[in-house]
């Protein structure tokens, strides 16, 4: 994952926080729960970034051995 696709995902995450905790400060459950779906989302994301990098580690590891090295 790029450090620039982390730091969104950060940013979104910590939004999320904040969004969440103003809904329930506020008792606005509509805000609370996108807060929620922010947090959810960035989760997301950085779940399937690592599981990319897992199959390009895996793909370079398959061309090294092919290439003898």
């Amino acid at each position: 994952m790029s450090f620039a696709d982390d730091a969104k995902n950060k940013a979104q995450d910590i939004k999320g926080r904040a969004k969440e905790t103003v809904g329930t400060a506020f008792d606005d459950p509509e805000l609370k729960q996108e807060g929620r779906g922010d947090q959810a989302e960035a989760s997301i994301k950085d779940k399937i970034a690592g599981a990319a990098d897992k199959v390009k580690e895996g793909v370079d590891e398959v061309k090294d051995k092919l290439s003898g090295k």
